[in-house]
């Protein structure tokens, strides 16, 4: 079932269709929810959260607009309001759940090292990164991850988030100038900086 597919039945309220978006979008979904809740309870809860959303009030979808965009939004909005509720601030991302991230390639981007040492010093600084992400704000954080692990142009992140494109390009330049006073020391980080686009 292509996306046009899926709006399509979604709107017409279809159950298979719903099954079949939970299907395409569960993964990117859980790790957005992953990055900015930083732990995997807080992920799933989100997670569900946002389906439910998406369930209850896809009415509100845009017709033209990218599906994938519209979920990257509200689980951009459910995680900020779960955390809001919660009074907390993103907790680290434990280091068993990195390695279960870089088993399938999602969540922060990882090399395919051969060496055991390149290996675990890039586990090192995904790590790194991922505690520098705590320091963020949650507007920064998010602009950051879907730039960075989700590659969305500017203007994809501006239409997702509800923002303009100079917003994007200042909330992303200020994770990078954070990110990179944090990771002070590291080893540089490939595709650590703001792009022109």
């Amino acid at each position: 079932m292509d996306e046009s597919a899926i709006i399509e039945g979604m709107a017409r309220g279809e159950e298979r269709a719903f099954r079949e978006l939970v299907e395409r979008y569960k993964k990117k979904v859980y790790y957005l929810s992953l990055d900015m809740a930083g732990n995997p309870v807080d992920a799933e809860d989100i997670s569900q959260e946002v389906f439910l959303k998406v369930y209850r009030s896809f009415a509100t979808f845009r017709r033209g607009a990218k599906l994938g965009s519209w979920l990257y939004r509200v689980t951009y909005n459910a995680a900020i309001d779960h955390l809001r509720r919660k009074g907390a601030a993103p907790e680290p991302v434990a280091d068993e759940v990195l390695e279960l991230r870089s088993q399938d390639g999602a969540g922060l981007p990882r090399s395919r090292a051969a060496d055991p040492v390149a290996a675990a010093e890039e586990s090192e600084l995904q790590a790194r990164i991922a505690k520098a992400l705590e320091k963020v704000s949650p507007q920064e954080r998010a602009v950051f991850l879907l730039r960075h692990n989700e590659d969305l142009m500017l203007k994809d992140i501006a239409e997702t988030l509800g923002l303009s494109i100079g917003s994007v390009k200042s909330y992303l330049f200020r994770a990078v100038r954070k990110l990179q006073k944090e990771l002070c020391g590291a080893a540089p980080v490939a595709g650590l900086e703001a792009p022109h686009e």
